[in-house]
């Protein structure tokens, strides 16, 4: 196969929503369909000891929840997927957003009973930013929730994105019979089974008597009212308004039951994209192009607690990735090469000789790397996009176990590296200060610092307002500034000076009164 037909086949994508619409159900799904898992593991369930592939760190395992975006990849049909499990919680939306820089579309899924919900929101305004091809899928249609056509107009509404409904259910909750798939023609008969695919009969004339056979006399009527209204008030789908980020297809089923999986599926590998051109500060760079160039969008922490070892995570943007080939590090203008590199499904890692545009491979990283370093075959380009964030809460950290201080810096150093928190040390009273977007980062540091580094800390409160990274053209007027605010200054871990202001009185009163100083709220500028 050449260099085109390989990156022709790639599909990669994220799976985003809310808490608990099913994201991580669905990932397991799409996963044993494509045969790379044989028994889909549950992401709550006393019953069943096997837990969701994709959920691999132990806190996930516990709480339910997906706190970091897990990679996995697989064959299906003549295609390479490449899916993204992202966090839903807010407080991991951080890993989420630069997810959603490293795909070429996106599945968005919705709890059919609550709706469009405000994360999806939120997600979905960084997927319109970026034009990116967004699909829906509806889930948990074996439980009582809105009726279809109320929830395709509260997608419309909410995420301001046309719909086109590809498949239908039939009844739902208790009486659920199935879905009529609009796409491909066929009706696909619902058996509640978690492990197995239900019953798909081909059936291109809803007119014809057989159908009350299958769903009975009222269902049968009821189904040839809806698709007549849907032909009615929505265009025929539009693959290139698709592509363009303003039409989503909409899908229907129970990921939990394997139901309406396949018909997603099948769909999503014929119309998604392959890998699209990505835009950097000096060019667009096309997949196809024969050299190859890629960034970094996540870095992992301690992936194998066997080795204390960190992943950068690489989306590879054009052409052909070699084991044990030159390839130029742009910011620190310096040629390495990775004879290890992988490629992943979850947290089991197999080593790759080749890798093509539209794949993720992880590269061992030994300090080297910083979230949205470019790594090219020999041009300097910059990959652009990578949202960095500014910190909303701080505590102090403390160790708690005067032994293992050298455990605690490590694990420390190896966890902001990962861009979810920063590291803030106060000049005044040398005390470190963690800087997160939300509460739940804190508890998921620490308790990975303790299970991974064997290390325990403690968080003490501080009162801060905002981090401000500070610059001026004038070293005499920052040198008085860095005196008159002694004890709000630190520093953050690339030695750059930071401004903890208490409250936004005074760092209002700051920029009236040193006009000269430039004040930033995140890091990148």
């Amino acid at each position: 196969m050449d260099l085109s037909e390989e990156i022709n086949r790639r599909r990669t994508f994220a799976i985003i929503s809310h808490p608990d619409a099913g994201k991580t159900t669905l990932t397991e799904k799409l996963l044993l369909f494509g045969g790379a898992i044989h028994v889909a593991g549950a992401v709550k369930s006393n019953k069943i000891k096997k837990t969701a592939t994709s959920d691999w760190m132990e806190i996930e395992k516990q709480r339910g929840i997906s706190v970091a975006t897990s990679v996995m990849g697989f064959e299906y049909k003549d295609y390479k997927i490449n899916i993204l499990d992202t966090p839903g919680h807010q407080d991991f939306a951080e890993d989420t957003f630069r997810t959603l820089t490293a795909v070429d579309s996106v599945i968005i899924v919705i709890d059919c009973a609550k709706g469009v919900e405000m994360q999806t929101r939120r997600l979905m305004q960084v997927c319109r930013m970026r034009k990116t091809p967004v699909m829906v899928f509806i889930n948990k249609m074996d439980r009582e929730g809105k009726d279809p056509f109320d929830l395709l107009d509260e997608v419309e509404s909410e995420l301001q994105i046309k719909v086109r409904p590809l498949s239908w259910p039939i009844s739902m909750g208790m009486s659920f019979k199935g879905v009529y798939n609009i796409h491909q023609e066929s009706l696909n008969l619902y058996t509640p089974n978690k492990q197995t695919v239900s019953e798909t009969i081909a059936f291109g004339d809803l007119n014809d008597p057989e159908l009350e056979n299958f769903i009975g006399q009222k269902d049968a009527a009821k189904l040839r009212d809806d698709l007549e209204l849907i032909e009615g008030v929505y265009a025929p789908f539009d693959k290139q308004a698709y592509l363009a980020g303003e039409l989503a297809p909409v899908f229907f089923g129970s990921a939990l039951n394997t139901f309406g999986v396949k018909e997603l599926l099948d769909c999503f590998v014929e119309i998604a994209p392959s890998p699209r051109p990505v835009e950097t500060l000096e060019r667009t760079v096309d997949p196809h192009e024969d050299a190859f160039s890629g960034f970094v969008f996540k870095i992992h922490a301690n992936m194998d607690p066997n080795h204390r070892s960190c992943i950068a995570f690489v989306k590879i943007c054009s052409g052909k990735f070699e084991r044990n080939v030159n390839y130029k590090h742009v910011r620190q203008g310096k040629m390495m090469k990775f004879s290890a590199p992988t490629c992943f499904m979850a947290q089991k890692k197999e080593t790759v000789d080749e890798a093509y545009a539209g794949d993720i491979v992880g590269l061992p990283d030994t300090g080297n790397f910083k979230i949205g370093d470019s790594l090219t075959a020999g041009e300097t380009i910059h990959f652009k996009g990578l949202p960095s964030f500014s910190p909303e809460m701080f505590k102090y950290i403390e160790n708690a176990d005067p032994m293992k201080q050298k455990q605690l810096q490590k694990g420390i150093d190896q966890l902001m590296d990962e861009g979810v928190a920063q590291l803030f040390v106060n000049q005044f009273n040398g005390r470190k200060i963690i800087g997160t977007v939300g509460q739940l980062q804190f508890e998921v540091i620490q308790y990975r610092l303790l299970h991974e580094y064997g290390a325990q800390c403690r968080w003490e409160p501080i009162h801060l307002y905002k981090a401000c990274w500070i610059e001026s053209d004038d070293p005499a007027e920052l040198e008085n500034f860095k005196k008159r605010k002694y004890q709000y200054m630190a520093l953050d871990k690339e030695g750059r000076d930071v401004f903890l202001a208490d409250s936004a009185y005074v760092l209002q009163m700051a920029q009236s009164d040193f006009e000269k100083i430039r004040f930033h709220f995140s890091s990148e500028f």
